[in-house]
């Protein structure tokens, strides 16, 4: 029950209001002392006025007198004479004198607590006002012990209440809190334990219903966690399925595209002059579409080879690009410009950079085609000491806000309607595949820049801002 939020919070309660309890005694115990003594005064005050009243008081009447006003002796001033109204035997010297004319509560405090601690069976003077103009000044000599003991029960008394009063206040707590923060806790530590048994269900996503504020906020978040999960399952079974069914796809258009290479291989002997320029391109994009084939086929089996790397010609990769996309876009306003160093060679996978190029040219042609205006993709290439640099520049409409929320995430990084934003998650794997990085330079109104990045030595580049 301790090791719970109810059981320390019921043992906080108590403390604190013990706590507060001993703050609220100290100051009730001085004033409980100053009443005793003032009232002892007074008693004696009573004493000597019956004196007055009869001068010829017997001995016996006197010290019965004394006796009820608890005191020893009795000294009245009026008119700045001092006098001895009542007197009797004092057993001891006179130990401590008070002064309750106008005391502090400081002092009132130190002297009620000393009392306490080392109150010890001794005499002690009390000095006072009169009541009721009954003269300038009244003194009493008394014994300590009985106030004492009357602080004692007092004391007693004010710790039972206290005790009582902690207690009570104590359950009251607990059960408030039971019910305000402990059930609505449980609540939703039952909905989480129900969700992460099946946590595809949707029906196991919790409602909010906290009155809590606090807790609601708590209770919102769970909620749009659960359904960010559950929508991140549905979607990761749908890859699985797709995965399925492309590996399967991608199967048997290998074989497809193997028997069309056997094809191409005697379409080379042909004479004719457009067969012979033509033909080693078909070559070309039979031979990547094989190879993308079995990189498929591999992904499906949670084994995609790593780049091999070669000093490859990038100007030979882009222009092979440019050239099938220019057949893709013939009948389109569209152009291409290249600023590729002839001579410029890089260490890569030739296969892997020619597809990780290819993926963002499309897509720009792609985005400029579905806007119906004429456009342009350039591309260009630098190097530095520590890396290559290849941009890709278009004039497109530039990426929407999801899609670059979404950038590189499967199927929701679409820049077009229907797009699956596979080409850029594919371009930046390959790419990162390399050690280098895939980075979105620039996207407004007037276009899109990308830029790929790839290490001159071993060492991988740090990763693309988010």
């Amino acid at each position: 029950m301790f090791n719970s939020l109810s059981g320390r919070f019921l043992i906080l309660t108590v403390i604190f209001v013990m706590l507060a309890e001993i703050l609220i005694f100290v100051p009730s115990i001085a004033r409980f002392r100053e009443d005793y003594l003032l009232a002892r005064l007074e008693r004696a005050q009573i004493a000597s006025l019956a004196l007055e009243a009869d001068a010829m008081l017997t001995q016996e009447l006197e010290t019965e007198l004394l006796k009820n006003a608890e005191v020893y002796n009795v000294v009245l001033r009026r008119n700045e004479i001092r006098q001895l109204a009542l007197s009797s035997p004092i057993p001891s010297p006179i130990a401590a004198t008070y002064d309750m004319r106008d005391p502090s509560s400081m002092t009132l405090i130190a002297d009620a607590l000393h009392t306490l601690v080392e109150g010890q069976d001794q005499i002690i003077r009390v000095i006072g006002d009169p009541v009721r103009g009954g003269g300038l000044l009244i003194e009493v000599t008394m014994d300590e012990m009985p106030l004492r003991a009357a602080m004692l029960d007092y004391g007693r008394n004010i710790l039972i209440l206290s005790a009582f009063i902690s207690i009570t206040t104590a359950v009251l707590l607990f059960l408030a809190v039971q019910v305000l923060l402990v059930r609505p806790i449980k609540g939703v530590v039952g909905h989480m334990q129900s969700y992460a048994k099946a946590p595809e269900d949707a029906r196991q996503i919790i409602t909010p219903k906290a009155g809590v504020r606090e807790l609601r906020d708590a209770e919102e978040a769970l909620k749009m966690m659960q359904t960010q999960l559950t929508g991140a399952l549905k979607q990761k079974e749908r890859l699985a399925q797709l995965g399925g069914a492309v590996a399967k796809v991608s199967h048997d258009l290998r074989n497809i595209l193997t028997s069309a290479q056997l094809f191409t291989d005697r379409i080379e002997g042909s004479h004719d002059p457009l067969v012979i320029r033509m033909a080693p391109k078909l070559v070309n994009s039979i031979t990547r579409a094989v190879n993308l084939c079995e990189s498929t086929l591999a992904f499906g089996r949670v084994d995609e080879p790593a780049p091999t790397l070669a000093r490859v010609n990038l100007a030979r990769i882009v222009g092979d690009v440019v050239d099938s996309e220019r057949l893709a876009a013939a009948d389109y306003d569209l152009s291409f410009s290249e600023d590729v160093p002839a001579t410029m060679t890089l260490r890569a996978d030739g296969e892997q950079l020619y597809r990780a190029i290819f993926n963002l040219v499309r897509n720009a042609r792609q985005a400029i085609m579905a806007t119906g205006q004429p456009g342009e993709i350039n591309l260009q290439a630098k190097e530095d000491d520590n890396s290559w640099c290849i941009i890709i520049t278009d004039t497109g409409p530039g990426l929407p806000k999801k899609a670059q929320e979404h950038l590189f995430q499967a199927f929701q990084g679409g820049a077009r309607k229907g797009g699956s934003g596979l080409g850029l998650v594919i371009a930046a794997d390959l790419i990162r595949g390399h050690g280098g990085r895939l980075d979105l330079q620039r996207t407004d109104e007037t276009g899109t820049t990308f830029m790929i990045q790839l290490p001159k030595a071993d060492m991988a580049l740090a990763p693309a801002a988010e």
